[in-house]
């Protein structure tokens, strides 16, 4: 594929913010898995989770200015655990 072909697969395909967080997942996790190559870590799990945590917390505290009674009752979490998960990923909140 050349690259105005490529430039007319792209415009065909919605943006990423277009897109249900499951497909973005999915498309992520695909690449990722491509681009191993074969050679897999064992901790993807773990991976994974992290660079979808981290950004949900951070935005559903800049969400709710920094307060965390309402980030944890967004996010369906006890306070005590979202005080655990901001240590965590080092997060001042």
């Amino acid at each position: 594929m050349d690259s105005a072909q490529h430039a007319a697969a792209r415009t065909l395909e919605p943006a990423a913010e277009e897109l249900p967080l499951r497909l973005c997942v999915e498309r992520a996790v695909g690449r990722y898995l491509h681009e191993l190559g074969g050679f897999y870590t064992g901790d993807m799990h773990r991976l994974v989770m992290e660079e979808v945590e981290r950004p949900l917390l951070e935005r559903v505290l800049a969400h709710v200015g920094g307060n965390q009674t309402q980030a944890a009752e967004i996010l369906g979490i006890n306070r005590a655990t979202l005080r655990k998960k901001l240590r965590h990923y080092q997060i001042s909140g």
